[in-house]
């Protein structure tokens, strides 16, 4: 599949394989290369639609996958007939297994220090060579210049190639582009995934995955959480779709 990008209601949006978001990650880390990668689902384009400093985030990506199933869809009928669903939890796991392979260490910013303490085992576990060049959990509050200073001195100076944020959209987004040239590693914006595979969120079943359904799973957990969410962005996205079929195939 060749690699192109697509405009899905204004956001830019890579066409890309498994293989290829995996072999381009983990390229770019070792050189070290500073690159930015998002993983885009209906609520990011919905809200980069409103919010200039997310639409700016994700237009500057090097590599911007479509991590939901209706922008997958959306996609195979845009013209990219082959494109699957790229997610986050997905595509994490399997940089960091091309990590251990290569011998390309990482780090993990976000989410709390018991969830990062219950994941770093979860990795240690499941990639016992996987060089792991430290964990972070920053505050849930806007950071202090001098806090921000501070938090990326630590992950450079730890030498890491791949920098894993999982602060949340749009605050990881705007956090990551932000910090393009700051900090020589490809850095990862993968959401929930920290809680996914540590273990303190449970994940959709297999099947509810397969068949695009995975949001109302987490719907179904979290109602009080995301009930307004998805209401007001899956309704949004709902309401341009006609639009954005009639447009060409390909951009």
């Amino acid at each position: 599949m060749a690699s192109h990008h697509l405009s899905l209601l204004g956001t830019r949006i890579h066409a890309v394989s498994w293989e290829q978001a995996t072999a381009r990650i983990v390229r770019w880390a070792a050189l070290r290369d500073s690159r930015l990668v998002f993983l885009c689902n209906v609520h990011t384009v919905i809200t980069a639609r409103r919010d200039p400093a997310l639409r700016a985030a994700v237009d500057s990506a090097d590599l911007a996958t479509p991590d939901g199933a209706p922008l997958a869809w959306l996609m195979r009928k845009r013209g990219c007939a082959e494109q699957q669903r790229i997610s986050g939890p997905d595509l994490m796991w399997r940089v960091l297994a091309e990590a251990e392979r290569l011998q390309v260490s990482v780090f993990l910013l976000g989410s709390t220090e018991s969830t990062l303490a219950q994941l770093k085992a979860r990795l240690q576990s499941a990639f016992p060579q996987l060089q792991i060049a430290g964990l972070l959990a920053p505050p849930f509050r806007a950071l202090t210049e001098k806090e921000d200073i501070g938090i990326t001195a630590t992950i450079d100076a730890s030498g890491a190639q791949i920098l894993l944020v999982g602060l949340g959209c749009p605050k990881q987004e705007i956090w990551i582009a932000s910090h393009r040239q700051r900090l020589h590693a490809v850095m990862l914006g993968v959401g929930a995934a920290f809680d996914y595979h540590a273990g303190t969120l449970r994940r959709a079943p297999v099947l509810w995955q397969r068949y695009g359904l995975e949001w109302l799973y987490r719907l179904l957990m979290e109602p009080s959480r995301l009930m307004k969410r998805y209401l007001m962005t899956n309704t949004l996205f709902l309401l341009a779709l006609p639009i954005e079929l009639w447009r060409r195939p390909r951009n």
